[in-house]
């Protein structure tokens, strides 16, 4: 069975760093032919939208557009482990972040569905305006 943990959320000011990290098992149990980690997040109020992801065995990645330069996504193979490195933080960015596995399409990574395992229960990032 397939499960996913995030770690590293938090409060901070705007102009701050956070590092997030997601641990996975079970991934010779998913069913995705390109699988892919990635991170996204969800508002009060706000749909959820996909921040960045990668493609676990070519690397390529994806970041939303308002988090380009100040993200960077990046994985440790071995240990299916990914990481979301934010600097440079924003009000705008408060948000619960989760982490999921998916299948890799066209340069984004479309996670997988929360009922088979492939979704994390997600940190809460603040950063106060």
């Amino acid at each position: 069975q397939v499960h996913v943990t995030e770690s590293g959320g938090g409060s901070v000011q705007a102009g701050g760093s956070l590092r997030l990290s997601c641990v996975a098992s079970g991934l010779d149990k998913s069913v995705f032919a390109n699988p892919c980690m990635g991170w996204f997040r969800q508002a009060p109020g706000k749909g959820r939208e996909g921040v960045a992801g990668i493609e676990r065995v070519s690397t390529t990645t994806y970041y939303l557009d308002s988090v380009k330069g100040r993200f960077t996504i990046s994985q440790d193979y071995a240990k299916n482990t990914v990481y979301l490195q934010m600097d440079s933080l924003k009000p705008e960015d408060t948000a619960t972040y989760y982490c999921a596995i998916g299948a890799w399409r066209g340069g984004y990574c479309y996670p997988g569905s929360p009922d088979a395992g492939y979704w994390g229960q997600g940190t809460q990032v603040s950063v106060p305006s």
